[in-house]
């Protein structure tokens, strides 16, 4: 077994959870020593024809990454892993959101954009890719922005790419609508945090009212120029949002789950030239992490 391979007690958790094998057709090559080498991949930021000789062909990594990415697996096995440790109560239904940039290798650019059309099938089946790939422009060069919910356990509910100069508060609903968790008694899944933490980039009137009307409870800072302004009304301004500085101090954990994600190369810089190859990478982060 080589670093970062899955050790024997990690590798029956996530057999547990992977699609059954088809019974018809040639037998698949190993999917233990595969998903090594996919996270090998994911791990070191490599090319996939860099892939070492003990993870077999790179094509047939490469092609289980990308088949699994088209037909949502690596999604619905997070998904698995998410109810897993709902049912065993560790999840903690404090969420904090907020985003990360990450810089886009040269080696990411250059995907097709013309003729697209966002919301239509792509070819391959690619109905989710943007137009703009999920790359935006920064002073650095191509840079992509990674939006998150964490609870307080640090498990990721939620992940959504869009390109750098996308704000945070208007990728917030679509963060929220994305916590979905189903039950394993049955019922409909939980997609309502008992409490939202986010910073001064969350700090809206349409995030509050929306926060509102689904009962979930929030702290978020007011901006100084909505407080000024708020004062500036005099009474028709209205009372100033509640905000518990001490409740507030705990929003820092979804800081050290960024740090944790970005601890894969292959997530801290992108090098994948479509945005949902680039968010199969960051599901395949998580569940990996979550063994």
């Amino acid at each position: 077994m080589s670093r970062g391979d899955l050790t024997d007690a990690q590798w029956e958790r996530l057999e547990a959870v992977l699609p059954p094998i088809p019974k018809m057709g040639r037998p698949p090559r190993d999917r233990r020593q595969v998903f090594d080498g996919i996270w090998w991949r994911a791990r070191t930021g490599s090319p996939w024809r860099d892939l070492p000789e003990r993870y077999g062909p790179w094509e047939t990594a490469y092609a289980v990454f990308r088949r699994w990415q088209i037909d949502e697996t690596w999604a619905r096995v997070l998904k698995k892993l998410q109810v897993k440790a709902d049912a065993d109560g560790i999840i903690e239904w404090e969420v904090s959101v907020d985003s990360t940039v990450c810089r886009a290798h040269q080696h990411a650019a250059g995907a097709r954009k013309r003729g697209l059309t966002s919301g239509r099938t792509r070819p391959n089946g690619l109905a989710a890719e943007p137009d703009d790939h999920g790359l935006g422009r920064s002073r650095g060069g191509l840079t992509t922005k990674i939006h998150l919910a964490v609870d307080a356990s640090f498990h990721v509910l939620a992940a959504v790419i869009t390109a750098y100069q996308r704000g945070d508060a208007p990728a917030f609903e679509q963060v929220m609508d994305r916590i979905r968790v189903p039950r394993i008694s049955g019922g409909r899944p939980r997609t309502r945090p008992g409490h939202v933490l986010a910073d001064r980039a969350y700090s809206s009137r349409q995030i509050r009212s929306y926060l509102r009307k689904r009962g979930i409870a929030h702290t978020i800072p007011e901006k100084r120029d909505q407080a000024g302004h708020r004062l500036r009304r005099g009474s028709a301004g209205g009372r100033p949002p509640g905000f518990d500085r001490e409740m507030y101090k705990r929003r820092h954990k979804v800081e050290c789950r960024i740090g944790l994600l970005k601890q894969a190369r292959g997530v801290a810089t992108r090098y994948d030239k479509l945005a949902v190859r680039y968010e199969s990478t960051v599901q395949l982060t998580l569940i990996r992490q979550a063994l």
